[in-house]
């Protein structure tokens, strides 16, 4: 490589978050031919267009990636990954001609479309990739060192605030790959946080849960109940059958469903008692999560359902002062998990986070949306289509 090229940002496709992986085998099982597009978003409003050479270079070299056979071996010594899959994985590369990388209004603009089985694993490396590259060229000077001083600020004060509480049930995730400062920087908060603090439980990176011996998290993201607006005979049932085809996929594990597609209150409408008693939790990605957590609570109560024997997982935006108020709020009621990531892999001094996404937008050639419980995080152009949603599941004041 030209010595004044930038290293390679990804090279391991288990860099990558978990439930990608397990998404990616219910498709294999269950949707091989569905096509599927995605689209990149900058809600933070950054001109990234700068480095958009760099970008398409660091997008071409993923396509010369495969999994190890090493990497195959972890995967087959976790309990719901099946021998099918595993052979499908060993053969699997990602195939660079289905991103399209350009500009529009002065912005950077990316789109994947192609099978969703063959699309789905570029969401995770893609944002690494512009978060890095941007980050690189902004902040030459920042290092892993500065990070981990600041990590250590954010621990002292998390222990003086949590002074009085038992934390002994506090459960800290790392949610960080998608917007890390750089690959340098999240693997060494990683490790700090694996020495450092006792209530680090795991990671959603494959690769540093097998490099590491840490506990992979993950179950499926918004992308799996929007797919199914249009795999469903009807819309208002879509998200039954998306909840009930993760059963179909994975009985006995992976049990945390993800709540906020269409909102709170039309996730709930559907998680009836059946859902709410195989699903082993819930987990929170906008809106309040105080509001949302005794929703959780109060549905599970009105099931006669003990809320004790459910997990609340929170992953929207937290730092570790936020997990710590909502971990007061809710301990002793309810399991909780916390997933951080931005806040933990990209916290620098001097350093402004970029707010980006890549969120489906097709399925079979047609719109699908995610409405959520925070209006700054729906996704969708086609007006009709989000006027369709919201009939089908009821939103009449949103």
């Amino acid at each position: 490589m030209n010595h004044t090229m930038q290293p390679w940002i990804i090279d391991s496709l288990l860099d990558t978050d978990a439930y990608k992986l397990h998404m990616q085998q219910a498709i294999f099982h269950l949707y091989p031919d569905v096509s599927a597009a995605a689209e990149f978003r900058c809600r933070s409003g950054e001109d990234l267009r700068p480095y958009l050479a760099e970008i398409k270079r660091q997008v071409a070299h993923l396509g010369e990636l495969q999994f190890s056979a090493e990497e195959i071996d972890y995967l087959a010594t976790l309990p719901f990954f099946q021998q099918d899959y595993l052979d499908y994985l060993n053969q699997f590369r990602l195939d660079p001609t289905q991103v399209i990388i350009g500009e529009s209004d002065e912005q950077l603009t990316i789109r994947i479309e192609g099978k969703w089985l063959d699309i789905i694993l570029w969401e995770v490396p893609l944002l690494a990739i512009v978060c890095e590259t941007r980050c690189r060229h902004r902040y030459a000077d920042a290092s892993p060192e500065a990070a981990i001083d600041q990590l250590n600020h954010k621990l002292s004060r998390f222990h003086a605030l949590a002074a009085n509480t038992d934390i002994s049930e506090f459960s800290l995730v790392d949610f960080g790959t998608r917007r890390r400062f750089s690959k340098d920087v999240h693997y060494a908060v990683v490790d700090h946080l694996t020495a450092h603090f006792p209530q680090f439980s795991g990671t959603s990176n494959y690769h540093l849960a097998r490099t590491r011996q840490l506990t992979p998290v993950g179950t499926q993201a918004h992308e799996w109940f929007q797919a199914h607006q249009q795999l469903a005979g009807e819309l208002a049932g879509s998200q039954q059958l998306a909840l009930n085809r993760w059963l179909q996929e994975y009985p006995d594990s992976l049990g945390i469903a993800l709540t906020d597609c269409i909102n709170m209150d039309a996730f709930l409408r559907d998680f009836d008692l059946r859902l709410s008693k195989r699903f082993s939790g819930l987990r929170h990605d906008s809106g309040d999560p105080i509001t949302w957590g005794e929703k959780a609570i109060a549905h599970y109560q009105s099931l006669g359902i003990d809320p004790k024997s459910k997990t609340l997982v929170f992953s929207d935006s937290l730092t570790l002062e936020r997990a710590l108020e909502i971990y007061q709020h809710f301990c002793q009621r309810v399991q909780i998990s916390f997933g951080i990531g931005t806040n933990m892999t990209c916290d620098l001094p001097g350093v402004d986070t970029l707010n980006i996404v890549l969120k489906l937008t097709e399925c079979e050639g047609r719109p699908v949306a995610k409405i959520s419980d925070e209006p700054g995080k729906s996704i969708c152009q086609d007006e009709e289509y989000l006027g369709q949603l919201r009939e089908a599941f009821k939103l009449v004041n949103d």
